[in-house]
């Protein structure tokens, strides 16, 4: 411990120490703010201020020592009974705790610190508390603060520890110290990485032996041939009657085999002995690496309960938190990035769903809401639950705003089932609110929920009954590190797909594929989905069709799945998750790597990455059919990329290229460009200027630059017309330059022979 120290500075140390016991401080304030008199919550909150007291005092804080004995007095004061601590003094000390984090990280304004530090000192003189005069200088935008009466607000957390124990309030449960035996010692997330790492090597390597140990035990029925062959030479020649020499000598032969034989297989037995033992050591280290990146759920709730009385008390909501689950074991990497989505989903309940005490009573429910937040292990996931029985939400007025927002069509919408209607909140920018407040309704939060689960390899869902109440479901993975995938050969190569971005896996009949518009799709519950080809993605060697059925892996969500066609199954397995040299940069349609149980290295499959490629092949006709013998032959024609980001100049400039008799494939900006000249063979790349992700000039630049590429011609066709532009897009390597004015004639057509040539 005392190497791990001398790596922090004294005022470190100091705001580690504040952050320790400002979440003891907010608890134990939000439990007597239900029961003034819990001699435990007064207790533990004295000695937490008078902790941070001393350690501002070695570290030479002065303002810190003087507010963190001001609460204290006021808590030494609640203890003896000569003060109440009602709601207000609820507040003002609540906000003595933000202002002890702002003094630890230097933030802390000194006129507002005086004010506030004068009114603590006199809160049982205060009947109602004035604010102070500056805002607490941490979390002052997150954490809103009003002051309300004491009844607009219920507010607590229980955790369902276990049958027998029933529920144990948050802030008891935070603030309890570590037992004895489970110190903590402070480890860097790299070196737990790493260590993981080495434990999954020590895995495999342990698995060595067994493929070994099998060896060996074919040499020894090889031998047991051997010496059965011995043993019919040896009864040859006392038969036919050899010499004496040779009969000896068989006989020594015959016993030195029976000696060879006996030993290999105790030596056999010793080595089937040790391969157990390994391997049982080596999954037992494996787990306990694994356990040691495991923290409890409650880690990542600290802060929830005293924001969710500040806002519902600034909404003028009465909310009872209740958060179950809190020791159950979540991987340190998932666990940091979880806060940020489950605060959005907690706003959002006590923004949008939960309604104002009245409106609850008109309606015949308590006064008082129950928001409900749950983590449980369910099939090997970590499973979240967020829900509140507020207002929930009215489908026909969601349908509606979809088809306002042009997201699909009013006939299309009809079609749409509740669960599929809900799934349009989680899109960027969408909100069901008119109006923009400062908790929510600028339809960001749930798109960050959304495009966080999925970065953690999760998947998130919500439902809803109107007038009963909204819930959101997050399944995510236990750890990062290790991932359950389904292990698929293609073109002859292993590859893994997490579980978690499967939505289900089948043996198709060539019988059931179809075609539309030029592509092969097959029907799943009244729904299209198109095939690909896993090969024809990931740029490998393609499998002959040897029978009449196809594996096939479904990805994708919503209206948007894909039938991956591989060459055929493994099967499941959990695998160690071993992250790819920096160095490579982004392997396009790949995240990460793994190594089997045999040792061989085995790819990871990016599937949202593979999506995207996917739409590169569709949007570009490219498509490899199955049971097309022709698909292999070259075409004569030349092909030509257009790369714009307007779906009408794409057409345009499609169709005129077409009816010339060129094949032309479409990308939808510069990053799609890019990726798809990397998968293709084009004879002339035409591109727009003004493109997300990557604009044309830096798309042009990168071609020039690259050895295999810089040969293929480029024109440039954009609504910019000016000298400066042209003179640009000359320099970067274009070949040509030309406006987008000149589509009604024949420059377009003109530009593109004298770059190749006609389209034969």
């Amino acid at each position: 411990m005392s190497d791990e120290l001398g790596d922090f500075s004294m005022l470190e140390l100091f705001r580690l120490e504040v952050d320790n016991q400002a979440t003891i401080l907010n608890d134990g304030l939000l439990v007597l703010e239900q029961d003034a008199q819990d001699a435990k919550q007064l207790e533990a909150l004295m000695r937490a201020a008078h902790s941070i007291k001393g350690a501002a005092r070695m570290v030479d804080v002065s303002s810190g020592v003087e507010l963190a004995h001001a609460m204290e007095d006021c808590f030494v004061a609640a203890q003896s009974g000569e003060l109440v601590l009602q709601a207000a003094q609820v507040d003002l000390l609540l906000k003595g705790v933000d202002q002890l984090v702002a003094i630890s990280k230097q933030e802390a304004d000194s006129e507002g610190l005086s004010t506030l530090c004068e009114q603590i000192r006199r809160i049982d003189q205060l009947q109602a508390v004035p604010e102070p005069t500056t805002e607490s200088a941490t979390d002052s935008e997150e954490i809103p603060s009003a002051e309300t009466e004491q009844e607009q607000l219920a507010l607590s957390a229980s955790a369902d520890e276990t049958t027998e124990t029933g529920n144990t309030p948050v802030a008891a449960k935070t603030a309890q110290p570590a037992a004895a035996n489970e110190e903590a010692v402070r480890v860097s997330s790299e070196n737990l990485n790493r260590l993981v790492g080495l434990a999954g090597e020590v895995q495999v390597e342990s698995r060595w032996l067994h493929p070994f140990a099998e060896s060996l035990l074919q040499v020894k029925h090889r031998q047991a041939e051997l010496v059965s062959l011995l043993d019919r030479l040896n009864d040859n020649l006392y038969t036919c009657g050899g010499n004496e020499y040779s009969k000896t000598l068989a006989a020594e032969i015959q016993s030195k085999a029976n000696r060879c034989r006996h030993l290999l297989g105790d030596r056999l037995v010793d080595l089937d002995d040790y391969d157990r033992r390994m391997h049982n050591l080596g999954n037992r280290l494996h787990g306990e690496v694994l356990a040691s990146r495991m923290r409890p759920f409650a880690d990542v709730t600290r802060g929830f309960p005293r924001m969710v009385r500040d806002v519902a008390r600034e909404l003028g909501k009465m909310v009872e938190l209740k958060i179950e689950g809190l020791n159950t074991q979540v991987d340190r990497d998932i666990l940091d990035r979880l806060e940020a989505p489950l605060n959005h989903l907690l706003r959002n309940a006590l923004d949008h769903g939960i309604e104002t005490p009245e409106v609850r009573a008109a309606a015949g429910k308590p006064e008082t809401a129950t928001l409900r937040l749950t983590a449980t292990h369910s099939a090997g996931m970590l499973s979240i639950h967020v829900r509140d029985d507020g207002a929930g939400v009215e489908m026909e007025q969601l349908r509606e705003r979809i088809v306002a927002r042009n997201l699909v069509s009013e006939a299309m919408s009809r079609d749409l089932n509740e669960a599929e209607l809900l799934e349009f909140l989680f899109l960027p920018g969408f909100s069901t609110r008119e109006q923009v407040t400062e908790i929510s309704g600028r339809g960001v939060g749930l798109d960050v929920v959304h495009s966080t689960v999925q970065q953690m390899r999760g998947v998130v869902h919500a439902d809803s009954k109107y007038g009963k109440g909204t819930g959101f479901h997050l399944q995510l993975p236990l750890t990062l590190s290790i991932i359950r995938a389904l292990l698929v050969e293609i073109g002859g190569e292993p590859y893994a797909i997490p579980l978690a971005r499967i939505d289900r896996t089948l043996k198709l009949d060539t019988s059931q594929i179809e075609s539309l518009e030029g592509r092969q799709y097959f029907t799943l519950i009244n729904q299209h989905v198109g095939l690909v080809f896993a090969s024809q993605v990931l740029g490998c060697s393609r499998a002959q069709e040897s029978n009449n059925t196809l594996p096939i892996v479904v990805l994708g969500e919503r209206l948007q799945r894909s039938g991956l066609v591989v060459d055929r199954f493994i099967g499941e397995r959990s695998l160690v998750v071993h992250t790819l040299d920096s160095r490579l940069g982004k392997v396009q349609d790949i995240s990460a790597a793994t190594l089997l149980e045999n040792g061989d290295p085995c790819l990871i499959i990016d599937v949202d990455d593979m999506l995207r490629s996917i739409d590169i092949l569709i949007a570009g006709g490219r498509l490899n059919r199955i049971h097309d013998k022709h698909e292999e032959i070259e075409m004569h024609s030349k092909r030509i990329l257009v790369v714009d980001d307007s779906i009408t100049v794409r057409e345009v400039e499609r169709n005129m290229l077409a009816s010339r008799g060129y094949q032309v494939d479409v990308a939808v900006d510069g990053m799609d460009g890019w990726n798809a000249i990397r998968m293709g063979n084009y004879d002339l790349v035409i591109s727009d200027i003004d493109m997300p992700r990557m604009n044309g000039f830096e798309f042009v630049a990168l071609i020039k630059q690259d050895e295999h590429l810089n040969n293929t011609p480029v024109m440039i066709v954009s609504y910019k017309d000016r000298e400066e532009d042209r003179q640009r897009g000359l320099d970067v390597g274009a070949d040509y330059y030309l406006t987008k004015g000149s589509f009604h004639d024949e420059t377009l057509i003109d530009a593109v022979v004298d770059l190749i040539g006609t389209a034969e």
